[in-house]
């Protein structure tokens, strides 16, 4: 105990001589002193811990063994020491701006603190040094969220999404080039991510300027490539890897957004024509309906010239889908699909189906093809598509009538199991009513010899929910707007929401990507993984369902 005192009246003793002396620099051994003290008692470490911080700037030649001491004392087994210690490094870091780097490193390894106290003090620490160099402190952070342990790993990514996103417009100045500098981490990081991860960094993206409402062309483009690299377009398919078809599912679906702000679709539409078209027979029903849902929305922005590329698969899905002789198996929501990714595709290059479907649709290019003979084609078509006519008109009215005695069970229904049960049984009716509807609607142009394909937005697809008109408004003049004008409950509040012309539906859009699919040591040293992320091998570990 007397030997404790001693240490404590000597660092008491350095610490005033040092604030006193006007040449600091020359009491070299009352510093040395000072960083000696972080290996003393427990009352010792913490008067070390605030004054190694106090002097450094005025050492250079002893911030590296500071800089050592100091985190020594973040691993003292008291929590008060290490406190102590979490507290001093942003004032280690203002005078030390060449380690702010590795100080910012290690720090970010102290968000796995078990106690809230020490974890609110390396939080705050983080804020601090941010503020002081974001893009140093930034840089840092992120090593841990591409590789290393993985509780590290959980505890940055949860601290850069829930305290450095939210303040992204405080923190990131000057905004064009730390826009553009944390753009470039999130995209390193994005090697092994969950598909919630990926979703999280994407929605953090298109909320910064630079790609936020206005955003040229290329920007566009960047984040489709972003989202093409998650989707291994680049990798050859293999029909029984499902995390792979998880991810093409869910990232086209992504895209879509920025496929109707222009971006290019080509490189995901090549990939399903190369590699998911002559496998389609493989793939699981639910990845089948996914797949064709995603290519139904995507294709009314498809080039000509994927267009043609892709519209004998097309064709030739639709037809194996449209059976020549009645049948009890038509999966009418496939059909529609198909249906509505011809009709658009077939807009863009009607002279294509020549030889597809035996028309006779002339355009002056030697492409028309109409020298040869299609009539089987063309008889073998309207066959499958009669049949198809017939098979919805009567699944119609199988469903109409199904429809009037759920409204009488409706009207009958006593507990809220059963009224819930036929309401979603009323909901599937009327979704079964759509898509026959639709099917209809796009059969009937189809017989002509020279078709008028649908290219506009008149077919609603049935698995899109109709938007409600906004009710006129009744606030006087001067008066307060409605909740749905002014404070985000209403669909027009969401701009930031990229998508169709309609507000509604563009809404709904990004809510669905992703649905479904869950997802989800040496403190300088970083340490090895806990509990690794078995790399792919495509590079990524993280299932994506």
């Amino acid at each position: 105990m007397a030997a404790d005192a001693t240490g404590i009246d000597k660092l008491y003793e350095y610490g005033e001589r040092l604030s006193e002396a006007k040449d600091k620099s020359a009491h070299v051994s009352d510093y040395e002193g000072i960083i000696k003290a972080a290996k003393g008692s427990t009352k010792a470490k913490q008067l070390a811990a605030q004054l190694i911080p106090r002097f450094v700037k005025f050492f250079p030649g002893l911030a590296a063994d500071a800089i050592n001491a100091h985190f020594d004392l973040c691993e003292d087994e008291e929590s008060a020491v290490r406190i102590q210690a979490i507290r001093g490094f942003p004032l280690l870091c203002k005078d030390t701006a060449e380690y702010i780097s590795k100080i910012v490193y290690v720090v970010g390894q102290l968000l796995t603190a078990e106690e809230n106290v020490e974890r609110d003090a390396v939080q705050k620490c983080l804020m601090s040094i941010l503020r002081q160099d974001v893009k140093e402190s930034l840089t840092s952070l992120f090593k841990h969220i591409e590789g290393g342990d993985e509780n590290v790993r959980e505890k940055v990514l949860g601290f850069v999404r829930d305290k450095v996103f939210p303040l992204k417009a405080e923190l990131l100045k000057p905004q064009v080039q730390m826009e553009r500098h944390i753009t470039d981490l999130v995209k390193k990081s994005l090697q092994d991510v969950t598909s919630a991860e990926f979703k999280m960094f994407m929605d953090f993206l298109k909320s910064l300027t630079l790609f936020g409402e206005g955003a040229s062309p290329e920007r566009v483009q960047e984040l489709i490539e972003i989202i093409e690299g998650q989707a291994d377009l680049d990798a050859q398919f293999n029909v029984s890897d499902l995390d792979h078809i998880d991810r093409l599912i869910s990232c086209m679906l992504l895209a879509l957004p920025f496929f109707m702000k222009g971006g290019s679709n080509s490189k995901f539409l090549n990939y399903l024509n190369k590699h998911i078209f002559p496998v389609f027979s493989k793939l699981p029903e639910q990845r089948k309906l996914d797949l064709l849902k995603n290519l139904a929305e995507s294709s009314p922005y498809t080039s000509p010239q994927d267009s043609r590329q892709l519209l004998p698969s097309v064709a030739q899905l639709l037809k194996n889908y449209t059976p020549l002789r009645k049948t009890e198996d038509i999966q009418y929501t496939f059909v529609e699909c198909l249906l509505y990714t011809f009709h658009h595709q077939a807009h863009k290059t009607p002279n294509a189906t020549n030889c597809l479907c035996g028309y006779k649709i002339v355009t002056g290019q030697p492409s028309d093809r109409l020298g040869e003979d299609f009539s089987d084609s063309y008889k073998d078509f309207n066959e499958r598509l009669t049949n198809l006519e017939e098979q919805a008109k009567t699944t119609m009215k199988k469903l109409t009538q199904g429809m009037a005695e759920l409204n009488k069970a409706m009207a009958s229904a006593k507990t809220d199991d059963e009224k819930s049960s036929i309401k979603t049984k009323k909901q599937n009716t009327t979704s079964g009513l759509r898509t026959c509807n639709n099917i209809l609607a796009m059969t009937q142009p189809l017989h002509s010899k020279t078709p008028s394909f649908i290219g506009d937005n008149k077919i609603k697809l049935s698995w899109k929910e109709a938007v409600k008109p906004s009710p006129p408004s009744t606030a006087p003049a001067g008066g307060k707007r409605t909740a749905s004008a002014t404070n985000g409950s209403g669909a027009a509040s969401l701009p930031n929401k990229k998508g169709r012309g309609e507000v509604g539906v563009r809404n709904q859009l990004m809510n669905r990507a992703l649905e479904g699919l869950s997802r989800g040591a040496g403190i300088r040293s970083g340490g090895a993984r806990t509990r690794g992320r078995g790399r792919s091998v495509r590079g990524r570990g993280r299932p994506y369902r």
